[in-house]
């Protein structure tokens, strides 16, 4: 099942109208009416204020994602995939039922993820491995180079951005997982 199906499906076995959730996440109907029928990918940021508004986490959106193996080879991390978006985000953990979540998250250059800062429970900690990565936290701006590494409460709104000429490559844990 795609991704807007599911959105779509757990919205209708809820019953609330696509108004109601343009109203509960902020994002407009038009925006939310694409997602719905895969016209358009979510950001990371308003899947996460529709994974809120339909009180589910994002992980509920990939399911398929069950089965657990204490090995996670480079050629079968499942990614999270968005449309039309300079990111990819793969679990290096075999699933997000555990007490902790690792990502290895991949930007492109010029990156200016203008969408919405994301604060969630827990905290989070990240290394650069590759590139270079501006942290926005609150009123704070930290930029990190290969090697750096930050810790954030996740409760404060934060992004990435890559504002380098390379790709990005992290590794993050998160705990509690929030995906």
């Amino acid at each position: 099942m795609e991704l807007g199906d599911k959105i779509r499906s757990l919205r209708l076995k809820q019953k609330i109208s696509i108004e109601q959730l343009a109203s509960m996440t902020g994002l407009s109907k038009g925006l939310i009416s694409q997602i719905e029928r895969d016209l358009t990918g979510p950001s990371v940021a308003s899947l996460w204020k529709i994974s809120k508004a339909l009180n589910v986490t994002m992980n509920y959106f990939f399911d398929e994602y069950d089965d657990f193996n204490q090995v996670v080879r480079k050629n079968e991390r499942k990614k999270i995939l968005m449309k039309d978006a300079s990111r990819i985000y793969e679990l290096l953990c075999p699933n997000l039922k555990n007490q902790i979540e690792m990502l290895w998250i991949e930007i492109e250059p010029d990156d200016s993820n203008i969408g919405d800062y994301i604060s969630h429970d827990g905290e989070e900690c990240g290394v650069v491995i590759k590139g270079s990565l501006r942290v926005l936290s609150g009123d704070k701006i930290y930029d990190l180079e290969e090697g750096d590494s930050i810790y954030l409460d996740s409760t404060i709104p934060h992004k990435y951005i890559n504002t380098g000429n390379v790709p990005s490559v992290s590794v993050w844990a998160m705990v509690p997982p929030s995906f």
